[in-house]
């Protein structure tokens, strides 16, 4: 069984990045979305609302079952190692994410040699689409109906609403 492992904050969930696991998915018989807790950050959602939203927007996919959605905190490569892991699975928008992916890429494999980084560049309809766009435009009241899974809509709006408050 080949798996593989999309890390991210998912803060929140975007179609970018839901077209990555659905994709991931088709291409590995087994896909982990992990779910990081970055310290560093302030995040909108907790990392178990991050968890079930993610959840929330896969549900109807036909091969849902074979997608674990979980959530951890540290290195990438010790979260890899405690599912038995070699490789981790990336999207792409622009070349400056590559510039980053690259050098966390490289940052992986000098932890552990066994560990490879495979990226795939989201579909174009994506490509200026982030977490930081979303809550940016929701907290304006634009629309960000075609950013997000409908799923997973009126949770966003109601938090960034919250957050205006």
């Amino acid at each position: 069984m080949t798996t593989a492992v999309y890390p991210g904050s998912f803060d929140p969930i975007t179609l970018g990045h839901y077209d990555i696991i659905k994709r991931g998915s088709q291409l590995f018989d087994h896909l982990i979305v992990a779910v990081v807790a970055n310290p560093s950050k302030s995040p909108m959602f907790t990392v178990e609302e991050r968890v079930e939203l993610i959840k929330k927007s896969i549900a109807h996919l036909s091969n849902a079952r074979e997608i674990e959605v979980c959530g951890f905190e540290g290195l990438l490569v010790d979260f890899m190692h405690e599912h038995k892991c070699k490789t981790i699975l990336k999207g792409l928008r622009f070349v400056s994410d590559f510039e980053y992916e690259f050098q966390m890429a490289l940052t992986n494999r000098r932890l552990d040699r066994k560990v490879e980084t495979l990226f795939i560049p989201t579909d174009y309809k994506y490509s200026y689409l982030s977490s930081s766009i979303v809550k940016e435009v929701g907290s304006l009241n634009g629309d960000i109906a075609e950013m997000v899974p409908l799923e997973v809509l009126n949770d966003i709006k109601e938090r960034i609403n919250a957050t205006k408050k």
